[in-house]
């Protein structure tokens, strides 16, 4: 239940490139899977310089706040741009407000994310049209125009 920074500096960060952006690129600590966290994802995250964090996205269930440890970038926010460095906090609560970071500085923007874990959430991308759905593990994305709405 307890990690050092020693043990943190030592947890082997996974690289993660998102599936819709070859260009968001993040070195992934997951500390809460290193203390057996289920259902909060924590990580400790590093976007290289000239990268993403993820694609500019917004889920609907889930809700993701992250703190920035050090570095420097800007956060889009719908369609504010922010300029953020050490000490700042975004949250991202389920209001529809896509949004990314970008790393414009030149040293690795570090950050600790904090997001829930549901067995069900629907994430949209807007900038490309497109909706994940994801299901107990399963994981569906449909474009938007594909998407047909029933009425009850």
């Amino acid at each position: 239940m307890y990690l050092s920074a020693q043990d943190i500096q030592a947890l082997e960060g996974v690289r993660k490139v998102h599936f819709l952006n070859a260009n968001a690129v993040r070195i992934n600590k997951s500390l809460g899977d290193a203390v057996g966290m289920t259902r909060l994802g924590i990580h400790q995250i590093s976007v290289p310089p000239g990268h993403f964090s993820t694609e500019f996205h917004c889920h609907r269930y889930e809700e993701e706040a992250i703190y920035v440890l050090s570095g420097r970038g800007v956060a889009t926010l719908d369609d504010q741009k922010q300029a953020i460095g050490p000490g700042d906090f975004i949250g991202c609560p389920i209001n529809g407000v896509a949004h990314e970071m970008y790393n414009d500085g030149d040293e690795p923007l570090v950050c600790l994310v904090v997001g829930q874990r549901l067995a069900q959430d629907v994430s949209d991308y807007p900038r490309l049209g497109k909706r994940l759905y994801i299901n107990s593990g399963e994981r569906t994305l449909v474009d938007h125009d594909a998407i047909e709405r029933v009425q009850r």
